[in-house]
């Protein structure tokens, strides 16, 4: 069985390393990091705690399936070269960028044989728990696990 990684390996060099690092912890769902890419509603909140990274008072993670998943609607809705630079963009933000392993992999099925969400978001979901995190979103799909985590709920 491969080894697990349980800090997350920064997506760029200004990331932080480690949840225990800072006070709190966020987890951001695609519609989060959509909202603040594409300047939607909630786009504030997300801000805010990106700027809260920059004094060391937060720690955001994204699950590598939910940055699949942002990749692909992008792509889908405005075409493969805005993808190029949607990823370029995503590497500049404070935000850990977390892999997969077959644990997570196994918590996010559980999560989705149990809860009707998406896929993707089961990931988030297994992530926020894992970390012991808040989940941030404006998806109405995650007021079925509001038991399970957290959430910081986006404006919509």
């Amino acid at each position: 069985m491969p080894s697990r990684h349980p800090l997350p390996k920064p997506s760029s060099p200004n990331a932080p390393a480690s949840a225990s690092a800072k006070n709190n912890a966020y987890v951001l769902d695609s519609y989060a990091l959509l909202a603040l890419l594409q300047k939607e509603k909630g786009q504030a909140q997300v801000a805010a705690l990106i700027a809260q990274t920059q004094e060391n008072d937060a720690t955001l993670y994204l699950s590598l399936i939910n940055w699949g998943e942002i990749l692909y609607i992008v792509q889908r809705e405005q075409g493969a070269r805005v993808v190029e630079s949607l990823m370029r963009d995503i590497d500049r933000l404070p935000i850990a960028l977390v892999d997969v392993d077959r644990e997570r992999v196994a918590s996010a099925a559980r999560i989705k044989g149990a809860f009707a969400v998406s896929y993707a978001d089961a990931f988030a979901i297994a992530l926020a728990q894992e970390l012991n995190a808040t989940l941030v979103s404006g998806d109405p799909e995650f007021k079925l696990i509001e038991k399970l985590v957290s959430v910081l709920w986006l404006e919509r």
